[in-house]
């Protein structure tokens, strides 16, 4: 079956006379909600579903791709002095030739066309087509950045350049997974282990729920979380006398629990709720890390719905069709965990589940959700994908 994006660059460029493929896969994250940007602890996994892009090199640095997910052709140069954000979809690709021309020499741009599998919102879209462009660019240029490069480089083109204030977890997930083991990470020292699935681990896959209502955390209260985040730490240092310089440096993560368990009474409700979800879902990882290696998947599991409920009650995201689609979830046979994919302001859903109840699970979560939400009928969709390798340069 020949993809869409393929397609639509032969229609395009029938004088392409060498095409390649780039591919970035989405990433799921059951564990580690929220905490990337305060340097806490996740667990992912890449999926066998994301954005891929058909390209070709162009020799007058000129970059030209067309998005079949998002309206409209993006144009410029490699060489242009100033690239300057257009609050549109392709200022992550402007933002992935900023962040690359900090560290190399780019001679050579690209024309071609991106395609992501999935509705976009909540599975890492932004930093798949970032991975992906820069995987086409790095090609074309005969740049071989390390993992870890790669991570830098599209972390500044989403963070510094885009002006979303996200973490490594993206990135990480998408480049460093394996299939079949889980990606364990420590977003403060960038230490991560894959741990391989137990013998004794049974069958599963990923399902994902998208409500039907698309995400953007430009503008959105993404930024105003990480805020109170670094504002809690920020005064719990001067609570406990701790050396706190700027705000700006300032993580959850710099703080013992112990600091907070003595001086959480004295910060504002709103701080006081983020830095709680921040400490315990730091401990679900570690849980949920210990239930994977035993392969005892209801336990992992249950360490998911339980970041799922503390992601409603205390970091406070979730529109209500995501609400709606977790509480369908914990009432649903053969979700093993579920809870909201990125960083839960609309966007979708993603559960870990036993694949023989995949019928069943398709049918109950769909007729429960377009009973609540009936006008989202032709919006709504579910997924069904397994673990994947991430990308290597």
């Amino acid at each position: 079956m020949v993809s869409a994006a393929k397609e639509t660059f032969i229609q395009k460029y029938p004088d392409a006379k060498n095409m390649e493929r780039s591919f970035c896969p989405y990433r799921i994250c059951p564990l580690g909600a929220h905490v990337d940007h305060q340097y806490g602890l996740i667990a992912g996994f890449a999926i066998d579903e994301g954005i891929e892009m058909f390209y070709e090199s162009t020799d007058d640095g000129l970059i030209e791709v067309l998005s079949l997910n998002m309206d409209g052709t993006i144009n410029f140069s490699i060489y242009d002095e100033k690239i300057l954000l257009k609050r549109d979809w392709a200022d992550y690709l402007r933002g992935a030739i900023v962040s690359l021309k900090r560290r190399y020499n780019l001679t050579k741009g690209i024309r071609g066309v991106l395609y992501g599998s999935m509705p976009i919102g909540g599975l890492s879209s932004s930093a798949a087509v970032i991975i992906c462009f820069l995987k086409a660019i790095c090609k074309v240029n005969n740049l071989h950045p390390s993992s870890e490069e790669v991570i830098d480089i599209a972390l500044y083109a989403e963070k510094d350049y885009v002006g979303v204030n996200v973490g490594t977890l993206d990135q990480s997930c998408e480049i460093l997974s394996e299939k079949d083991r889980l990606l364990f990470l420590d977003t403060r020292t960038g230490k991560y282990e894959v741990i391989p699935q137990s013998k004794k681990m049974p069958e599963y896959e990923f399902a994902v729920f998208f409500s039907g209502v698309p995400r953007s955390l430009v503008g959105s209260a993404f930024n105003m979380r990480v805020d109170e985040c670094k504002a809690a730490a920020y005064a719990l240092k001067g609570f406990s006398g701790m050396e706190y310089g700027k705000f700006d440096d300032t993580r959850l993560r710099d703080v013992p629990k112990e600091v907070f368990d003595k001086y959480r009474t004295k910060l504002p409700k709103n701080w006081r709720l983020r830095a709680t979800h921040f400490y315990s879902e730091c401990e679900r990882v570690e849980k949920g890390v210990e239930y994977w290696k035993k392969g005892d998947i209801i336990g992992f599991g249950k360490q998911i719905f339980k970041s799922g409920d503390s992601s409603i009650n205390y970091y406070q995201t979730g529109s209500p069709e995501l609400k709606a689609l977790y509480t369908i979830m914990l009432e649903t046979d053969g979700i093993y965990g579920g809870r909201f994919s990125g960083a839960g302001f609309k966007g979708c859903c993603m559960a870990i589940i036993d694949p023989k109840y995949k019928e069943s699970i398709n049918k109950t979560v769909t007729e429960k959700y377009l009973k609540q939400f009936p006008h989202l009928k032709n919006a709504f969709s579910v997924h069904f994908c397994k673990s994947a390798e991430g990308v290597k340069f």
